[in-house]
């Protein structure tokens, strides 16, 4: 008589490994899928930003149309101006992280025209 146990264990085995293989690279075309998804041309990018408050020419008013920002955050960014990139308001210290996390997809720092 044959002993088919080892047998069965190796050609389970054999399968798994197989099916990893088989589904292994479909998974990872998935992700790379998403990771490769098309990133915004730069006209595409300029365009949106044109829908942006940029914080270095903003009047007082326009900022205080923003969330969370009072009078004092105001004043702080006005003084703080030209901003190169929209997050030296909390690197500069001129507004505290929490305060930049409500605002920061509503904002943008064009560079100033020399």
């Amino acid at each position: 008589m044959v002993d088919l146990s080892g047998l069965r264990k190796r050609f389970s085995i054999a399968t798994l490994i197989i099916g990893l293989f088989v589904a292994g690279p479909s998974i990872r075309l998935d992700a790379a899928q998403t990771a490769d998804a098309p990133s915004q041309t730069i006209a595409q990018k300029i365009a949106a930003s044109k829908d942006l408050l940029d914080i270095n020419t903003a009047t007082a008013e326009q900022l205080k149309a923003l969330p969370g920002m009072g009078d004092a955050y105001i004043a702080r960014i006005i003084a703080g101006r030209p901003y190169t990139a929209k997050n030296q308001l909390v690197t500069r210290g001129v507004i505290p992280q929490a305060a930049y996390e409500k605002v920061k997809d509503q904002i943008i720092a064009h560079r100033p025209k020399s």
